[in-house]
């Protein structure tokens, strides 16, 4: 089992999120129940396609996600 950090922003049109350990690997929705659901067949497409093209398969890195205010 493998675990990804997956980052979901609210969108003007919806929602978008991305798996910045698999660059590439993103999904869009209407809604966050909907988008969740896309992107982890999308992380699970992304790797069944790195296994099949025999390349390696990213494990999880240290990632940080923070806030910042800019004034």
């Amino acid at each position: 089992m493998r675990t990804y950090t997956v980052i979901i922003e609210k969108t003007a049109d919806g929602y978008c999120a991305s798996v910045p350990t698999l660059p590439g690997c993103v999904a869009m929705a209407d809604t966050k129940a909907e988008v969740e659901t896309l992107v982890y067949e999308a992380i699970r497409f992304h790797i069944e396609g790195l296994i099949e093209e025999h390349l390696p398969v990213p494990e999880e890195h240290e990632t940080f996600i923070e806030t910042m205010v800019i004034a």
